[in-house]
């Protein structure tokens, strides 16, 4: 049995230059590390991230306490656990904690040591840390939701939505799907370059152009992928992420403008706009407590448009086994950091599958080189990952990670289904 002999944490940077926390757990002589991830737009019933608000030199943002935990506390706590029991490891880092949002410790050291032994359990086992998730032969891509334009807190412009994604529906490869990604990408980058407006990129690397309204951006959208030969809604498919939480006041919502109008009215606008361009998936449509907003939302639509539940469900099976009887969603967006270990994730995961849920997995804006999800995707049978654009190392890092386990795969490597 392989034992853990020690835990090491140390204060690292994400994409957004923000201290984090890298974990790197040992058995011997071998070692694994892991980083854990942040959020922008983050829900209410998200785990807590710790920092250190008081420490002025990093202006509040260090989390060189939580380090110090892990270093001093966890290490000593999982010396001699056995390296491949993630259940009994995270049990111990729940225990310790003790909270329901994970506020004593932190969800951020949890989660980079949780992560880091599931590592280091496929090192020892040596095997590609997609195959140690669930026992199986066959293993199958997910299609990637690929963030092309940027909006809401994810960049500086007037958009309302947040993320303006593509997912190549028709590929039947995932490098076929990163191929046709990178076409419309660079045409839809000519398209903004000859409108006058700036090609830089918000924080998730998709183009943060100074436009002002939803369907500007979307038109654009749909000229990108007409000029690289393919059709919108057939070849290649329009998602959004909403972040709705960020546009609701008084129970009434801006998503369309700057202008609040009701449910009922914005439900209207979204299925025009569901029509006009096509989209087959819509995230965080309404805000995480507007229960029978979404309800009534998916009750005007057909199963063949994603419903996705992100801010709703935080990763969170009591969350989700609300929104499963209330028919709030159809998808839910999987991210790791939002409940704070590999076990419970793994639990959302198997329930949300056992539901008919798709299962969508996902990074945050705050990232890092840390691949993980990229393999968890792949090893949970999740037919979607969301990991941005093809834009910024942290970003590119995953699809590369994807890339690599399809040449593992060879002859036996497959698209996962998305209808």
């Amino acid at each position: 049995m392989s034992k853990i002999t020690k835990v090491v944490a140390r204060q690292v940077f994400d994409s957004r230059g923000n201290p984090t926390i890298e974990a790197e757990v040992y058995s011997n002589n071998l070692s694994a590390s892991s980083i854990c991830p942040s959020g922008a737009s983050t829900g209410t019933y998200e785990a807590f991230e710790k920092r250190d608000k008081s420490n002025k030199k990093y202006l509040g943002k260090s989390v060189l306490k939580p380090v110090k935990i892990i270093n001093n506390l966890i290490s000593k706590k999982l010396k001699n656990q056995n390296i491949h029991d993630q259940e009994r490891i995270d049990h111990i880092l729940i225990k310790l904690d003790g909270t329901k949002q994970k506020k004593k410790i932190g969800a951020n050291a949890i989660l980079s040591v949780s992560m880091a032994a599931k590592k280091l359990s496929s090192k020892i086992k040596k095997i590609p840390l997609y195959k140690n998730f669930i026992v199986k032969k066959n293993f199958k891509l997910p299609y990637p939701m690929m963030n092309i334009i940027n909006g809401g807190a994810h960049a500086n412009n007037g958009l309302r939505i947040q993320e303006f994604m593509i997912r190549p529906d028709k590929a039947r490869s995932f490098s076929e799907a990163v191929r046709m990604c990178f076409i419309i990408i660079n045409n839809l980058r000519s398209l903004i370059k000859k409108k006058g407006h700036s090609t830089s990129v918000g924080d998730e690397g998709g183009f943060a152009p100074m436009i002002n309204d939803n369907e500007s951006a979307l038109k654009l959208i749909v000229k990108a992928i007409k000029k690289s030969g393919f059709t919108n809604g057939q070849d290649v498919s329009i998602c959004l992420d909403v972040a709705a939480n960020e546009l609701i006041k008084n129970k009434n919502y801006s998503i369309h403008s700057k202008n609040y109008i009701t449910v009922d009215q914005s439900i209207k606008k979204y299925l025009l706009l569901i029509k006009k361009y096509k989209i087959k998936s819509i995230e965080d449509p309404f805000s995480e407590n507007d229960w029978p907003a979404w309800s009534k939302f998916v009750s005007k639509l057909s199963n063949k448009t994603q419903i996705v539940g992100d801010d709703l469900f935080v990763t969170n099976l009591e969350r989700l086994k609300v929104g499963f009887l209330n028919v709030s969603a159809n998808s839910i967006l999987i991210k790791l950091n939002q409940i704070g270990t590999v076990t419970e994730t793994l639990e959302v995961i198997k329930f949300a599958q056992l539901i008919g849920f798709k299962t969508i997995i996902s990074h945050r804006s705050g990232d890092s080189e840390d691949a993980f999800i990229a393999d968890l995707a792949v090893g949970t049978d999740s037919n979607q990952i969301k990991t941005g654009s093809l834009a910024r190392s942290e970003r590119v890092s995953k699809y590369n990670q994807l890339i690599r386990i399809e040449e593992d795969l060879g002859n036996r490597s497959k698209m996962n289904k998305i209808n």
